[in-house]
């Protein structure tokens, strides 16, 4: 690795519970996690793709579709909730352990199966341009539910979570009784992708620092499979042809309990 590198860090921790092994579980004819080792790899950007995970399995799932697991993640930090900066922090201290030169990481997703090499060529592309300016760049899309008809419920009453002051809109009504098309855009994190400088990891202790750029994902790259309905979801954008899957050129991963059955 040479120094200014990059590296793609997958968190893949196991004991999912609204999808059981999820991260390992077949779409379409390989593990779902191998979709973004392989995106990964084909994009030649990064000068390692290190999986973060608790799991001898899906460490062994990983090693075979060409990723690198160095050292496994100890179990307090994969736990339901365990917070995304205490797995990359103590990973990239790990790595600096090993003398390894770099100096941006990408947190790759593996609940993002619809993102490719050339959503992340985008990506890098949009961190160089912006990166004497920036800590780090998230990917976004236009949020679903907007968040000025969103409610807190205080145990008898319901209030907008947002200030719903009628003098900054011409119609001179609440947000919430508007159309969607007379609300301002608001966007939405999603599963696709984030890179952001070591150092800023370091310096503010969060995953993202404190100045971040948007990548506004297109169509289906920022999919997020989490549950049952997400992926009965992807597998419908699977069949009907709706969004392509990154190539993956060797055969799908079995275990001896696959090929017994």
């Amino acid at each position: 690795m040479v120094n200014d590198g990059v590296i793609a860090l997958i968190p893949a921790r196991s004991g999912s519970k609204r999808i059981a092994n999820k991260n390992i579980k077949y779409l379409a004819n390989h593990p779902l996690i191998s979709y973004t080792i392989c995106s990964a790899l084909n994009s030649n950007i990064f000068d390692s793709v290190v999986v973060s995970t608790d799991s001898h399995e899906i460490a062994d799932i990983s090693k075979y579709y060409g990723a690198e697991i160095p050292f496994l993640r100890p179990a307090e930090y994969a736990t339901d909730n365990s917070p995304d900066f205490d797995w990359l922090y103590f990973t990239l201290n790990k790595l600096d352990e090993l003398k390894l030169n770099y100096s941006y990481v990408s947190i790759l997703r593996p609940t993002s199966p619809f993102r490719n090499e050339s959503t992340l060529k985008r990506a890098w592309n949009e961190f160089i341009l912006n990166k004497d300016d920036i800590d780090s760049l998230r990917a976004v899309e236009l949020c679903g539910q907007h968040p000025y008809k969103m409610w807190d419920y205080d145990g008898k009453f319901i209030n907008p979570i947002i200030n719903q002051n009628t003098k900054s809109n011409k119609y001179n009504q609440p947000f919430h009784s508007m159309q969607y098309s007379s609300l301002p855009e608001i966007f939405v994190q999603n599963a696709s992708l984030e890179i952001v400088k070591k150092s800023s990891v370091y310096e503010y202790k969060t995953i993202s620092g404190n100045t971040i750029a948007p990548f506004f994902t297109e169509d289906f790259e920022g999919i997020d499979v989490n549950n049952q309905i997400d992926w009965l979801v992807a597998e419908t954008i699977i069949q009907n042809q709706l969004a392509s899957l990154p190539e993956i050129k060797i055969k799908p991963y079995k275990t001896q309990e696959n090929i017994n059955d």
